[in-house]
């Protein structure tokens, strides 16, 4: 089934606490697995991709820090979206809040590689194209 976020309303499916280990980006259409959704009080999680269609590649930021926000003083480091990918190949992205605005999307969560702590990272993708959510019955 596919369902078209609608910019304006509340959203349909929420990525809180999901981990994404792959992106992917083909004809300008970013792919992020798995989801989860508020259904009479309980949340479910349900597999599927989420497309961000039209999305500028050279307009997406990864901002990835050396530990966890909200512990002292730290730094980091801004990579595109496609050496994000290309480097962090073997790590998991845990979504911890999301924010839809205009054509940018903002997650921000927790970066988990080889069994370190994990750091934080705020993401940003752009797209002028529907956000659409295929889910798996």
């Amino acid at each position: 089934m596919e369902f078209i976020h609608d910019r304006k309303s509340n959203i349909l499916f929420s990525l809180y606490g999901s981990k994404v280990n792959r992106i992917k980006i083909h004809n300008k259409t970013l792919t992020v697995e798995e989801m989860y959704q508020l259904l009479d009080g309980e949340e479910k999680a349900f597999s599927g991709e989420i497309y961000f269609n039209n999305c500028d590649v050279d307009l997406c930021k990864v901002l990835i820090f050396n530990k966890t926000l909200g512990e002292g003083r730290f730094y980091g480091k801004s990579l595109c979206l496609q050496d994000f990918i290309n480097e962090y190949v073997d790590s998991e992205f845990e979504i911890i809040t999301e924010g839809y605005f205009a054509n940018t999307t903002t997650y921000t969560g927790w970066l988990w590689e080889n069994g370190q702590p994990p750091v934080s990272v705020i993401m940003y993708i752009w797209n002028s194209g529907d956000m659409v959510y295929r889910v798996k019955k």
